[in-house]
């Protein structure tokens, strides 16, 4: 066991902070990895102020982070997939029971017995994992992937989750192409649900309540831009989509949607609301559409995507921050005010000291 510098949080009312925490010796199939950026995903904010409660609990002190780049500084005996200096990412799973029905078919994602990448039970160490917000991280061979040495890696961060949960369906539901495509929401997620959607030669379409979004819906790969609030721009499309990614988090009326989608078109969830939908089945009966939802990707497809994005040259849109401005970044996470990712420049953690308010 070794000691590593990290931010972690106290409470669910404490800001992050300076922490010491440790990380396991290298067994013979791990991998060690010096952080160079971790992305901040609204589901870090979720977690270190307790909101999910009542379905994950948070163990205090947490160390968020499940977006993470770096570079392998050590290798376990019997690895084979990586050396010491190769590129690496980890995303939001560091195991899985790899016996299950969903490991054999490469789904650790749907795993019963993950363990994620912070806040979940450690077999090694006792207590939770830490993520993330940490100067390197132990995992096993199996859950790390390898980064395109083409890439911006500040860039490539929010890839190992965003990237994969925009990804995956639209994989899921097969050849995309010339297909029209729409992207409900233009955030943190929307906003690579419309580089994919572009890169796989779809006509894509953003959905978004906010007029002075459209320039940089065009920038981003959009082929057009609907209103949604627009009564008559929504029923000029009515009918005529063929697969819509939904990314928004908020309440909002999946009716409308639905009404998009020409026959057996589908929507797929990737944002939660916190309230049920009220679905009307007419709106699924007639044109015989679908609703469903998708979490992040397994290991595998998760790799091809990195692949994907290293071929077609794409990453997020992020603002780079250093880790001593983490409890400013979410602050403006909760307004919405970053385009659209933040990713932590994970080397200002060398110059953070024990004096800004973090214990040992």
């Amino acid at each position: 066991m070794y000691k590593a510098k990290a931010y972690s949080a106290a409470s669910a009312t404490s800001p992050l902070a300076p922490f010491t925490i440790p990380r396991r010796d290298n067994t013979e199939s791990d991998v060690q990895i010096e952080i160079l950026f971790c992305g901040i995903c609204h589901s870090d904010l979720h977690s270190v102020r307790n909101e999910w409660s009542s379905i994950m609990p948070t163990v205090y002190p947490i160390v968020p982070g499940h977006e993470i780049v770096g570079r392998v500084t050590k290798v376990g005996s019997k690895v084979t997939k990586f050396k010491p200096g190769d590129l690496a990412g980890v995303g939001c799973l560091v195991d899985s029971d790899h016996t299950c029905p969903n490991c054999k078919d490469g789904l650790e994602q749907l795993c019963p017995n993950q363990t994620l990448t912070f806040n979940s039970p450690d077999k090694h160490l006792g207590g939770v994992t830490y993520g993330g917000y940490s100067e390197s991280i132990v995992v096993d061979e199996r859950f790390v992937l390898h980064v395109p040495s083409n890439l911006n890696l500040a860039g490539v961060a929010p890839l190992l989750c965003a990237g994969i949960t925009t990804y995956s369906p639209m994989r899921r539901w097969g050849n995309i192409t010339g297909k029209k495509v729409g992207v409900v929401g233009l955030g943190g997620l929307g906003h690579m649900g419309v580089k994919f959607a572009r890169a796989f030669g779809a006509h894509v379409v953003v959905f978004t309540t906010s007029p002075g979004k459209k320039a940089d819906a065009l920038r981003l790969g959009a082929d057009e831009v609907i209103i949604s609030t627009n009564a008559g721009e929504m029923q000029k499309h009515a009918g005529s989509f063929d697969f819509i990614l939904d990314t928004i988090a908020a309440e909002h009326d999946i009716n409308a949607y639905l009404n998009m989608l020409g026959r057996d078109g589908n929507i797929t969830l990737v944002g939660a609301p916190e309230k049920p939908f009220a679905v009307s089945a007419f709106s699924l009966i007639f044109g015989r559409r679908s609703l469903s939802g998708s979490l992040i990707g397994g290991i595998a497809e998760t790799q091809e995507m990195l692949d994907f994005c290293g071929k077609h040259d794409i990453t997020a849109d992020v603002e780079v921050i250093p880790i001593q401005k983490v409890n400013e970044a979410y602050e403006r996470l909760v307004k919405s005010d970053v385009k659209y990712r933040f990713s932590i420049d994970m080397t200002s953690l060398k110059a953070a000291s024990q004096s800004e308010g973090g214990n040992k």
